[in-house]
């Protein structure tokens, strides 16, 4: 029997348009930032100051988060067989170094009003408004991080994250403000801003490695490699068996390969109604995964010779051939 093989796609892998959550963030990033910088104003803190700054890094993240999630939702063509859903990855890429740039103003800016304190002015009314942008903030961030978790889309993941990010470091600038307000040591002000500077880096490294790993071709998550794993343990029955596993993930689409080791005595037909069945099995347990599926007689040794170098090692896994011959 010839090898043959064959690739399934659940329907559930086409891109979906999440274009309408960018525009959330959007929305909330221009009204945080008008309430922001209304707070910076009326009380001259820098901490404050660093808060709307970070609110300009999102509606910027925001921008490019929509970009790359139109061009994600496209359909796949000639030119891009699979798709273009890793322009999610480039979008967090870009938000990771704005990042970083954003905190790079604002531990410079700390750092030189440590060194020449300022009084602050109308502190009870700037910390509630900037307490309103918080909680702007916080609700979008759970309906990104919500809807990228479920879509899997790491654009909208890293911007809801971002934004939770910037709940946290406003939470820390108002306790901050509120001190000087208290305790009238204006230098504190420029310490909490510098703090919060260094819990920006943190979160833009963080994106920055999201995406690197994206873009090259990370396996799939542990939970769903061992869904598929447990479907081949279960299917090695001693006549079938697998071997060459490899996943990886390419923004809200997911791929796998595996060989499928059966009888050379088995005819076409036999074994591409397996493997159909196969690959219905693992994408009904693994929604939205795209199977290839390489059909090859056990018995033949060469089909142990391609086995690619990063498949996944499983238990069952057959590594040699069987003690009978090649019909």
């Amino acid at each position: 029997m010839s090898d043959s093989s064959t690739a399934r796609t659940a329907p559930a892998a086409r891109p979906v348009d999440l274009t309408r959550f960018a525009w959330l963030s959007i929305a909330a990033a221009i009204a945080t930032i008008a309430l922001k910088t209304a707070a910076w104003l009326m009380t001259g803190s820098v901490g404050l100051l660093s808060d709307a700054a970070e609110s300009v890094v999102n509606l910027v993240a925001a921008v490019v988060a929509l970009i790359a999630l139109r061009v994600a939702a496209a359909p796949a063509s000639e030119r891009f067989p699979y798709g273009r859903t890793k322009a999610e990855y480039f979008s967090a890429a870009i938000e990771g170094l704005m990042i970083l740039v954003a905190a790079s103003v604002i531990l410079v800016t700390a750092v030189a009003r440590f060194l020449n304190p300022q009084p602050l002015e109308q502190v009870g009314m700037g910390l509630a408004i900037s307490l309103a942008a918080s909680a702007i903030n916080g609700v979008v961030a759970m309906v990104l991080i919500r809807a990228g978790t479920r879509h899997r889309s790491l654009a909208l993941t890293a911007d809801g994250r971002h934004l939770l990010t910037d709940v946290w470091t406003s939470a820390g600038v108002l306790v901050g403000v509120l001190l000087v307000w208290i305790t009238r040591w204006d230098r504190l002000d420029s310490i909490v801003a510098f703090l919060v500077g260094i819990n920006i880096v943190i979160t833009g490294v963080r994106l920055l490695t999201a995406s690197a790993a994206g873009l090259l071709d990370m396996a799939l998550p542990e939970e769903d490699q061992q869904k598929i794993i447990d479907i081949l343990d279960r299917r090695t029955d001693g006549e079938v068996a697998f071997h060459g596993l490899m996943t990886r993930v390419a923004g809200q689409q997911r791929f796998a390969t595996v060989h499928v080791l059966v009888p050379c005595e088995w005819t076409v037909k036999r074994g591409h109604d397996y493997v159909e069945d196969l690959e219905t099995e693992l994408t009904e347990a693994v929604p939205g995964l795209r199977v290839l599926s390489h059909l090859e007689p056990d018995a033949d040794p060469r089909s142990y010779l391609d086995q690619p170098t990063g498949a996944i090692p499983f238990q069952a896994a057959q590594t040699e051939p069987p003690e009978r011959d090649c019909c």
